[in-house]
């Protein structure tokens, strides 16, 4: 008799990418811009390649300047393929320009 073995499927990881929140206007939405550095082939310079990438933020967290990690999922919109998993480093805040009347 023939044994017929179950051959699991293993479930590729998904991709992950580190960015920075360039735009949140959207609602629940955030565009991270992801830079990645490679030689150039022939040269040897170091060149900086952008690319953006819409994310969904559930909660709103993510504001522009922080440093996220987004991770790759089932298309949400027409734009939308990643979602915000969490954030690494929360942007600065600039103190407020204090305004003398009296100037």
């Amino acid at each position: 008799m023939a044994e017929t073995t179950a051959t699991q499927k293993v479930q590729g990881r998904r991709k992950e990418v580190v960015g920075e929140v360039v735009s949140n206007r959207m609602h629940k939405t955030i565009v991270v811009q992801v830079t990645r550095k490679k030689s150039h082939p022939f040269y040897g310079r170091v060149i900086a390649r952008h690319k953006k990438f819409y994310a969904h933020d559930e909660k709103n967290e993510a504001h522009v300047g922080d440093f996220v990690r987004i991770e790759e999922t089932r298309p949400l919109s027409k734009l939308k393929r990643w979602k915000l998993k969490d954030i690494i480093r929360k942007a600065a805040l600039l103190p407020e320009a204090s305004v003398d009347a009296a100037s």
